[in-house]
């Protein structure tokens, strides 16, 4: 049997090699190596679309509210943390999209943002691979786990779009060639 919450740890592989290009984009610009903006805005709308959007749109609309049900609690519990590390994370989010929005670089902004952004996602990745999904999966019935998978896959098609995963994928191939 699949748990729905190795979809989401596969995921969160994406993320971390995104996570991994972003710190070396921030090590080259704070170097004094400018990274092209175009690049930059490449990796934002990965983060936006893939970890944002389509991955923590799978936590927040289809797992956590599972969870809740089988009683995981919300407010002062693990969900209630992630959720909050999600909105801090879309504030760095929005701190990398300033630092290029008129098409220039703000240095400061952009490095500070980012490094701020991976710390949070660092640590909110190992607390779900090791306390919440394994609580899931301790407590969601295995005749649940397809149904999870399927919602999962309806999410990604309809806030993504077709072909758009594995658009973003190969971005972060190309990204790895140059910047790991």
């Amino acid at each position: 049997m699949k748990y729905a919450s190795e979809e989401l740890k596969n995921e969160h592989e994406g993320i971390l090699h995104g996570l991994a290009i972003l710190e070396k984009m921030a090590d080259s610009t704070e170097s004094g190596s400018p990274v092209p903006v175009a690049e930059i805005s490449e990796m934002v709308d990965f983060l936006k679309l893939f970890a944002d959007k389509c991955h923590h749109g799978k936590e927040e609309g289809i797992l956590f509210p599972i969870l809740e049900r089988y009683g995981v609690a919300n407010e002062h519990g693990p969900i209630g943390q992630m959720l909050s590390e999600h909105v801090e994370g879309r504030k760095y989010i929005q701190g990398l999209s300033l630092s290029i929005s008129n098409g220039t670089l703000d240095t400061s902004a952009f490095v500070t943002n980012a490094r701020l952004y991976i710390e949070l996602l660092r640590a909110h990745i190992q607390k779900e691979n090791n306390v919440l999904f394994p609580m899931g999966d301790k407590i969601i019935p295995e005749s649940e786990q397809q149904r999870i998978l399927d919602a999962f896959e309806n999410h990604e098609q309809t806030a993504m779009g077709p072909g758009i995963h594995d658009k973003l994928h190969g971005m972060l191939d190309t990204f790895q060639k140059k910047y790991l």
